[in-house]
């Protein structure tokens, strides 16, 4: 009895070798994977590796059974038989069912009686229907349909032996009667075993796989959105493969309408039919596809500008191209700023050409206007009216000069270490003055924790007064000018608000353009000197006006780097305890 247990624990392991083979062969062709262009996992592409090994452990299953004392079968050959014709292809079946049928007229242990009988249940597994609902099957699906064809070829073997005299009463005993029911139970649990452990490998090594590859996909993905450059990857028939959030943007700049469902739908090539440049991209990508690279290349869609670039790409070990990668780089606001850098450099040297004849213009005037008043002093008095107009134009124009002066000057002004609230209150006497006459009042709200900061007072007293005097010259009597300070974490904020007739929405966008002006005797050079001035402090200015309520000109000036004391200056808290 310890012989025929050890005989079937030996054809178990021989049997089971299959699983253990099944990790190799799938390793096998995932690397193959890697090197050609297969789409599918067909883990049986090595189908001639496990159905040789199938054959050997049939051979070996078949010796062994051979030498036991027993007249029942203990053989478990059939078990990789029957698998290897089910995982394998109708030529493999065919030759293991002849090498199986061969090896046992070879050992002796063939009959006549079992040719007809064995013939029928090898081919049972051939019939289309049945290695279909196999191969579509679940694991479970599987077993059963493999134990449909084991479970009668074994007890039509057992049965063949009880016909062909070899076992009868005078034989059968309880030991032969046990090995019987071994030899089945033995068969149908092994075989069971060993397809549910290929379906549970072959499952477990794919997912593995998968994940890996997703999670690399994933890190490709967040590696192109990192990258400030919209990409794109296409097929050969232009469908998109991959592409990331940027390139998307600069799609939804030319078809606002776009969404990631259309370019999903059709390739990427109709979806850019509708462009100017639908010849053009068409080049490219035919290019591409034949190994072409374009390499940044100037296109202009509409009103803006891009980068192309145009790469073919192919996988490891193959010559053809498989895809094309694009890179689409916005290069309108580049080119904007360039445009503008040498639009600057352009008026940056006109104004320096203005500024020194400007310079010699003065002078002139400043003689003209001194004989004017010695002329005036010896002239009759009905002409005092003339040189009275003629001294003020001589004074118009240089305001003129020296707001024009002021705005083409380049150089940092010298900065000092002095309060926002200490100016304000200097100016206030000539603003008071100048809103009396004007029939208006103005109005401190000044904040009681705004520290010193490092300023030029002569430029931000201009600041102030140019804004305050556009207020007032914007309102009506009776309007209040409102000049407030408040103090955030980086930097303070200084308000200059008027009730006057407000500013009309198409005029804002100009108002710092310089010679730009609504009044009818205005420079236009005005708020242009105050963004110069402000920009000379790293600060920023912006405007909010309503038409028929008021304007509010905003200036952040940014906060020293150094500590600073936020001790309220006196001016601020003598303007505290005045409101």
């Amino acid at each position: 009895m310890l012989g025929l247990l050890k005989d079937i624990m030996l054809q178990v392991l021989l049997s089971a070798i299959l699983i253990f083979q099944v990790p190799l062969l799938l390793d096998r062709q995932w690397k193959s994977l890697n090197r050609h262009k297969e789409k599918d996992m067909d883990f049986f592409r090595y189908r001639k590796h496990f159905v040789i090994t199938c054959g050997v452990s049939m051979l070996l299953c078949i010796l062994i059974s051979s030498m036991n004392e027993f007249y029942v079968p203990l053989n478990l050959g059939i078990v990789p038989l029957f698998i290897g014709i089910l995982y394998g292809s109708r030529r493999d079946g065919i030759v293991l069912a002849a090498t199986y049928i061969m090896l046992l007229a070879w050992i002796g242990e063939f009959s006549y009686i079992l040719i007809p009988l064995l013939a029928v249940w090898i081919a049972y597994p051939f019939l289309p229907w049945y290695s279909a609902h196999f191969s579509k099957g679940s694991k479970m699906e599987k077993v059963g349909w493999l134990w449909s064809g084991l479970i009668p070829a074994m007890l039509i073997i057992i049965a063949s032996r009880v016909m062909d005299g070899k076992i009868n009463n005078y034989h059968l005993d309880p030991d032969e009667l046990l090995a019987m029911i071994l030899y089945v139970l033995t068969g149908i649990f092994l075989a069971g075993f060993i397809v549910y452990g290929i379906e549970t490998t072959q499952e477990r090594l794919i997912y593995t796989r998968y994940y890996t590859m997703q999670q690399s996909r994933d890190g490709l993905q967040k590696l192109l959105e990192m990258v400030p450059l919209g990409m794109v990857t296409v097929d050969r028939q232009g469908g998109v493969i991959a592409s990331n959030q940027l390139f998307m943007a600069n799609l939804k700049s030319i078809f606002p309408h776009l969404t990631s469902r259309d370019l999903a739908a059709e390739p990427l090539i109709d979806v850019l039919e509708q462009t100017h440049e639908k010849e053009y991209i068409h080049s490219k990508f035919h290019n591409a596809l034949l190994g072409e690279e374009t390499n940044g290349e100037i296109v202009r869609c509409g009103s803006r500008v891009y980068s192309v670039s145009v790469f073919p790409f192919r996988r490891l070990y193959q010559e053809e191209v498989t895809e094309v990668v694009g890179i689409l780089h916005d290069m309108t606001e580049l080119e904007r700023m360039r445009t503008e850098f040498r639009n600057a450099e352009r008026l940056s040297l006109v104004g320096q050409m203005a500024a020194s004849i400007t310079h010699e213009i003065r002078n002139p005037m400043a003689v003209v206007r001194g004989f004017l008043q010695l002329m005036k002093e010896k002239s009759p008095d009905e002409l005092d009216h003339y040189y009275r107009i003629v001294m003020e134009e001589l004074d118009r124009a240089n305001g003129i000069i020296n707001d024009f002066l002021s705005l083409a000057q380049n150089r940092d002004q010298e900065k000092e270490d002095c309060h926002l609230h200490d100016i304000i209150q200097e100016l206030s006497p000539l603003l008071w003055a100048d809103a009396n006459l004007r029939g208006q009042s103005i109005e401190l709200k000044l904040a009681t924790a705004v520290p010193n900061m490092q300023l030029n007072p002569k430029e931000i007293k201009q600041l102030i007064l140019n804004l305050c005097r556009n207020g007032m010259e914007a309102m009506k009597e009776k309007g209040v000018l409102t000049i407030e300070t408040k103090r955030s974490e980086d930097d303070v904020e200084l308000y200059i608000i008027d009730t006057g007739i407000g500013i009309p929405e198409e005029e804002r966008g100009r108002l710092f353009e310089p010679f730009f002006t609504t009044k009818s005797k205005g420079t236009g050079l005005g708020l242009a000197l105050c963004l110069s001035i402000v920009q000379r402090h790293n600060g920023t200015i912006a405007v909010d006006s309503e038409e028929g309520k008021g304007t509010v000109f905003k200036i952040r000036l940014p906060l020293r780097a150094y500590a600073q004391s936020v001790l309220p200056s006196s001016s601020a808290a003598s303007a505290a305890s005045a409101e």
